[in-house]
C-alpha cells in the first residue's frame, strides 16, 4: 500500500511539472542576420595621394599629392560574381615647382575623371575586384618671374586600370581600399605656343566609403 502511495504521488509530481512548463512562454528563434548584397546603385567619396611622372615637350618632373572626391556606380550581384560600372572625379594637389634662375615653373595636375568598369569576387560581405577603363586628364604649367605670371593646360584622354578591396560592414554601408593607374599615352600637346609629345604617368592609392541604395 506504501508503494502504490508513493507511484501515485510521483506521477501527480511528473504531470503537474509537464503543465507547468507548457505554460512557460516560448522563446521566439533568433532572426538571422541579413544577408549582404552588392546589387544597385551607390554613392560616395574617396581620399588618397598620388606620384605622377610627366614629360610635357618642355619638362619632365615627378608630381605628387592629396587626390579627393567622389564617385557613384551600379553593381550586379551574380552568385558570388560582381559586375559593375563606375564613374568618378578627382581633384588634386598634385604638383612640381623649379626654378630656373629668376623663373619659377610650376606643373599640376589639377584633375582628373575615370569611367571605368569593375569585375570582383564576393564571397561574404568583402569583395576582390579589378577595374578599368577610360580616364581624362588635366595638365597645367604655369611659369612666374618679377610678379607676373602666365599659365596654360591641355586635357586628354587616357586609360586606366587597378584593382581594390571592399567590404559592406552594414547593410548600406561599405569601405574600400582601391589602386589605380592613369596613362595619357603620348600625345600632341599645345602649352604656350609649343607643341610637344607629353605623356602623363599617374598613379593613385586611396580608401573610400559608399553608400548603397
Amino acid at each position: 500500500m506504501r508503494g502504490l502511495l508513493l507511484l501515485s504521488t510521483a506521477l501527480s509530481l511528473v504531470a503537474a511539472s509537464s503543465a507547468f512548463a507548457a505554460d512557460l512562454p516560448v522563446k521566439a528563434p533568433y532572426a538571422p542576420a541579413p544577408v549582404a548584397t552588392w546589387t544597385g546603385f551607390y554613392a560616395g567619396v574617396n581620399l588618397g595621394g598620388g606620384w605622377a611622372n610627366t614629360n610635357d615637350g618642355l619638362g619632365s618632373g615627378d608630381l605628387s599629392g592629396f587626390v579627393g572626391g567622389g564617385q557613384v556606380g551600379y553593381n550586379w550581384q551574380l552568385g558570388q560574381f560582381v559586375l559593375g560600372v563606375e564613374g568618378d572625379f578627382q581633384g588634386t594637389t598634385q604638383k612640381k615647382t623649379d626654378t630656373v634662375g629668376a623663373i619659377s615653373v610650376e606643373q599640376k595636375l589639377p584633375w582628373f575623371a575615370t569611367v571605368r568598369g569593375r569585375l570582383g569576387y564576393a564571397p561574404g560581405p568583402v569583395m576582390f575586384y579589378v577595374t578599368g577603363g577610360a580616364a581624362w586628364a588635366n595638365y597645367e604649367l604655369s611659369a612666374s618671374a618679377g610678379g607676373l605670371s602666365i599659365s596654360d593646360n591641355s586635357t586628354q584622354s587616357a586609360w586606366t586600370v587597378g584593382g581594390g578591396v571592399e567590404w559592406m560592414f552594414l547593410p548600406h554601408w561599405s569601405t574600400k581600399v582601391e589602386y589605380l593607374y592613369v596613362d595619357t599615352g603620348n600625345k600632341n600637346v599645345t602649352l604656350f605656343g609649343v607643341t610637344g609629345n607629353a605623356r602623363a604617368q599617374d598613379n593613385i592609392v586611396r580608401v573610400g566609403l559608399n553608400y548603397h541604395f
